[in-house]
């Protein structure tokens, strides 16, 4: 039954920047020539690069509610259904930004049995990228499953750092040069993609559990517009790229990733679709609702 581990906990880091927490599109088919090399190539590129002010000044702050289902289950998946609803806000606070979301999902198995699932994200991340603030809480049919609190500090230029968590036992892990935290990744893609360059690999820290690091593999895809532009103003006049994203533990050799994940982010930062690759299924995420939030007057 690893579906009913590896669901849950895999769920808990839609990050849009993990993000963040979409369908891929025929330009990203060489997707799987460089998830099979990820590993290797994270450790050839050079540290963490800054995105460029152009990039951060166009995102715009926003919540998002997401509708969860879905979309497909091998024959072997002892999952048979999933539902829910994802809320996702995207805020400006002066000298970071802060995210927070909230997951309710439901999972169906084969034999009959139920799941439901509750999570809460919030984060507080620098602007410069170097500091770091996470608090996750998850319940499982009421119970709760999951309980993480912490903080986070990287050097300068790509250099180490740390990693303080207090929940749910007090620990410090060390981080790798190089690592991102998740909203500068998000501007990484951005910036990726601003500049027309398709293929890049980092190590991120999310804090969405106290494991360490993850490998993240980003493909990105030719610019177009939203396709649901119609639905709402903040979609409309912005350039869209197609993300796949493919996440490896950092104390896995493996070649295959633990999740994947695909999404059609325009350039202010907004996710028109999500879907959530864990092998043996996939939920879809679309968006339902979306809400300007104020930008900083800093």
């Amino acid at each position: 039954m690893s579906n009913r581990r590896t669901a849950p906990r895999s769920a808990g880091r839609l990050f849009l920047g993990k993000l963040l927490g979409a369908a891929m599109g025929a330009a990203l088919g060489v997707a799987a020539t460089l998830v099979a090399g990820a590993p290797a190539l994270a450790a050839t590129l050079p540290s963490a690069l800054p995105s460029s002010s152009e990039v951060a000044a166009a995102i715009q702050p926003h919540r998002a509610i997401y509708t969860m289902s879905l979309l497909s289950a091998r024959n072997s998946s002892k999952v048979s259904d999933v539902r829910g609803r994802m809320m996702f806000e995207w805020a400006d606070a002066c000298d970071g930004w802060t995210t927070e979301q909230r997951f309710q999902l439901r999972f169906v198995y084969s034999e009959g049995d139920e799941m439901a699932m509750n999570t809460n994200y919030t984060t507080w991340e620098a602007k410069d990228g170097l500091r770091y603030r996470f608090n996750v809480r998850k319940t499982i049919n009421g119970e709760v499953d999951d309980d993480v609190r912490g903080e986070a500090n990287l050097t300068p230029n790509g250099g180490v750092g740390t990693a303080q968590f207090s929940k749910p036992e007090p620990q410090e892990i060390d981080l790798p040069a190089g690592a991102m935290f998740p909203t500068a990744h998000t501007l990484a893609i951005l910036d990726h993609a601003r500049r027309g360059e398709h293929f890049f690999s980092r190590t991120i820290f999310d804090g969405a559990d106290a494991e360490g690091a993850t490998e993240v593999s980003t493909v990105i895809g030719q610019p177009g517009p939203a396709k649901d532009a119609a639905k709402d103003a903040l979609l409309r006049d912005a350039q869209t790229w197609p993300v796949r994203m493919a996440f490896f533990p950092t104390h896995s050799d493996s070649a295959q990733p633990e999740y994947e994940m695909s999404l059609r982010l325009l350039q202010n930062g907004i996710a028109e679709s999500m879907q959530i690759d864990y092998g043996d299924f996939i939920v879809n995420a679309i968006l339902e609702k979306i809400e300007a939030l104020p930008r900083s007057g800093c």
